[in-house]
């Protein structure tokens, strides 16, 4: 890790649609797409989209503070996919799929919560959000070929269907925010 950088790990459905937004940021070092909170030592996709495993697809974030806030990074989570479906995102279906936050410290903690319930007291969104906010876990990075995913698969239907909305989204809601 990059000297004064930060990290921060959420779980927004598939890994592939997260690493894509917030590659797409100023003050974003590396974003890594992995497995995070369940009981499996060293899962691979297979075992974690068969929902053995407790784990979500989730992103690992390394920034830098001083270009980009987590409650930034928070802000662009919240609003890039649905915290109010639980096991789902999109027409993906499964344990793998929870929108969960996870806190390296109290800070990062506190500023979840707080996230949570002025978007809730806002009636932001028509559902309960259902993100869970849980400690830090053990990362385990994802198999080479999910690393970069829309990088490399630009043209692929899933590519073009579910994860260039995405970053239009983003685009017009934190133009600010890209690089």
């Amino acid at each position: 890790m990059a000297a004064g950088s930060s990290v921060a790990v959420f779980g927004g459905g598939c890994f592939w649609c997260t690493e894509a937004i917030f590659k797409s940021l100023k003050g974003v070092v590396s974003v890594t797409p992995g497995y995070t909170g369940g009981t499996t030592t060293n899962p691979t996709y297979g075992s974690v989209c068969g929902g053995r495993t407790g784990h979500v697809e989730a992103v690992k974030i390394e920034f830098d503070p001083s270009i980009i806030s987590y409650a930034d990074l928070l802000n662009v989570f919240f609003h890039t996919h649905d915290p109010t479906t639980p096991n789902r995102q999109g027409n993906d279906i499964g344990t793998e799929y929870n929108s969960a936050v996870f806190f390296a410290d109290r800070d990062q903690e506190q500023a979840a919560r707080q996230l949570i319930k002025e978007l809730s007291d806002s009636h932001a969104y028509d559902n309960p959000i259902v993100t869970q906010v849980r400690p830090a876990d053990v990362f385990y990075p994802a198999e080479d070929y999910h690393q970069r995913f829309y990088e490399t698969h630009k043209d692929a239907p899933y590519c073009e269907l579910v994860i260039a909305p995405k970053l239009e989204k983003l685009q017009k809601r934190f133009n600010e925010l890209l690089k």
